[in-house]
């Protein structure tokens, strides 16, 4: 999947199936069928998630815009879910993604603060990076009541990639 690139050249790219387009006035809309994996395709920028649900695009016209996917295919323990998050971020520091609002959204760690955090924050928290002034991704994590595991704690997964939407600070 590449930003601007065309919705139909990724559908045929790809090895998941694709809804045709969605239209909905002047921006449309499409997903994957079934579960996914995301590849990101940039020769610096890229980066590869976990399979994952809910893997929908943005475009207008045929040139995709934006792209969200929940980089799970369930609801996941926090262990498992800071691994995915920790891993995606790992990917993006080794391409030169910039997490530029560490002050007001710090990166995910792996530490008790930041478990507090997860766990007691009603909405979840959020990370922002930036490839140069190329792509903007945010990453969420918040608590997922779970029906399949109503008696653990699980936390969902949502990550968002499209041109910068907020000044590159």
């Amino acid at each position: 999947m590449e930003i601007g690139g065309t919705y139909e050249h990724m559908r045929q790219q790809s090895s998941a199936r694709f809804s045709p387009p969605y239209p909905d006035g002047g921006i449309s809309w499409g997903g994957a069928e079934s579960n996914a994996r995301l590849r990101f395709v940039d020769p610096q920028y890229g980066f590869i998630t976990p399979i994952g649900t809910h893997f929908t695009m943005g475009f207008r016209g045929n040139i995709i815009e934006d792209v969200r996917i929940s980089p799970q295919i369930e609801p996941l323990l926090l262990d498992d879910a800071l691994k995915v998050v920790l891993d995606l971020q790992e990917q993006w520091r080794r391409g030169g993604w910039m997490d530029k609002k560490q002050k007001k959204f710090p990166p995910f760690a792996d530490t008790p603060q930041w478990r507090a955090h997860l766990r007691d924050a009603p909405n979840g928290r959020a990370t922002f990076w930036y490839a140069g002034d190329k792509y903007q991704a945010t990453l969420t994590m918040h608590r997922f009541k779970d029906r399949k595991h109503p008696e653990e704690e699980r936390y969902k997964i949502i990550l968002s990639v499209s041109k910068p939407w907020t000044p590159y600070p």
